[in-house]
């Protein structure tokens, strides 16, 4: 078996499957959904735009064609962001 290299980017966020309603995420073995109601910035994004996502500093996620950044936390604790992104 052989390691990663040093240094090399590893995502723990991936998009799952995208619906009419929203898109599913895979973020460290958790699954959140992310209703386009909440999310407006990615409604009209394509499939493609919306399955390119990164983390950054381990803390947020970023969908780079889109300039898009969601901080980690707001996923993991929503009661503690009750603010409706617009």
């Amino acid at each position: 078996m052989k390691s990663f290299a040093l240094g090399k980017n590893i995502s723990i966020a991936e998009v799952q499957d995208v619906c009419k309603d929203g898109f599913w995420l895979i973020l460290m073995d958790r699954e959140y959904f992310l209703p386009f109601s909440d999310y407006p910035w990615f409604k009209n994004a394509t499939v493609a735009s919306i399955y390119n996502v990164e983390t950054l500093h381990g803390t947020q996620l970023h969908w780079p064609d889109l300039d898009v950044d969601l901080e980690l936390e707001s996923l993991q604790n929503p009661n503690q962001y009750p603010l409706v992104y617009r």
